[in-house]
């Protein structure tokens, strides 16, 4: 049959591809923390922002998010949901955008002008900045990721090793710095994973490609992914008809072995110790995909301030 063609198995999630309603839902549960002590056993009894129901005088006013540091931008598009929420009991507030998501700024570059009641953007602007230290941190180290890969086919995926009720959210960070979507969730995509081969003693030979089998038969719908962790593993999945075969913690001579015993039978993709000081020799090895969690569990987040005009 053949490689199937690279897309089936990566994409890149769009702003327009996320739930609004979800989104809505997080922020709420961040302004419930902020303001009303969210997630404590005993919500206090006196609840909102005291310093700015103490100290700030009703009016109007304006901010600027800045860069404090190098970054590719991800989030932006929350910074209005945010101040929308917050807007209907403090008054509302204008953004207006200076850049757009997947954009790279230096220190001292504009992300956006916020404009409007003084309370509003005092009080959301934690929240606001969590949202994009966050996000954007994960797709300046996908970008530093992709920028070590270098020029090649080969395609930078991300893994389900997000953060629980943030996972498109990261995704789409992941996108916008350059990376590749994998599976979203358990439910889109056969994975025969080690443990999976291990719960049905599969890890070989007839066993191996018959699992395989068994899971193409239940569901024609959908792509099968196999993890191997051995040479001899490949030919019983190859001969089953897996669609993607994960290489996981193969050396650099392993991989090379492995993609020329493979051909254009199945996509291959490395996984396991993948670092970026490693990356520009995998690129060079012929893999249609590398994956890795760094990218969003190592991120850090990145330095964004709120200026007061």
């Amino acid at each position: 049959m053949g490689k199937r063609p690279l897309d089936d198995f990566s994409h890149r999630l769009s702003w327009a591809d996320l739930d609004p309603s979800w989104i809505e839902r997080l922020i709420e549960m961040a302004s419930f923390e902020d303001l009303k002590g969210g997630g404590l056993a005993n919500i206090p009894s006196v609840t909102g922002d005291a310093t700015t129901q103490t100290v700030i005088l009703p009016g109007g006013g304006g901010a600027k998010l800045m860069a404090r540091q190098p970054m590719t931008v991800a989030g932006l598009p929350i910074v209005a949901m945010i101040l929308d929420y917050y807007g209907k009991s403090l008054g509302s507030v204008t953004f207006r955008p200076a850049v757009t998501d997947a954009a790279t700024l230096k220190p001292g570059e504009c992300l956006g002008e916020l404009s409007g009641a003084k309370a509003t953007i005092l009080t959301a602007e934690r929240v606001i900045l969590n949202f994009l230290q966050h996000l954007t941190g994960i797709a300046t180290e996908t970008h530093r990721y992709t920028v070590a890969l270098g020029d090649t086919t080969t395609r930078l995926l991300d893994t389900r090793k997000t953060t629980p009720g943030y996972r498109m959210l990261e995704k789409y960070a992941v996108a916008c710095g350059g990376g590749w979507n994998h599976r979203l969730g358990l439910y889109d995509r056969i994975m025969l994973k080690d443990n999976h081969l291990a719960a049905e003693q599969a890890n070989k030979g007839e066993r191996l490609a018959a699992a395989v089998s068994t899971a193409r038969a239940k569901r024609p719908d959908l792509g099968i992914e196999v993890e191997v962790d051995d040479l001899t593993q490949i030919p019983p999945v190859l001969d089953a008809g897996a669609d993607v075969i994960m290489l996981d913690n193969f050396t650099n001579d392993q991989l090379t072995v492995a993609i020329s015993l493979i051909g254009d039978k199945s996509l291959t993709e490395a996984s396991g110790g993948i670092t970026i000081e490693r990356l520009p020799s995998l690129a060079t090895l012929g893999l249609d995909f590398i994956s890795t969690g760094a990218t969003i569990h190592q991120a850090a987040w990145v330095d964004i301030g709120l200026d007061w005009q």
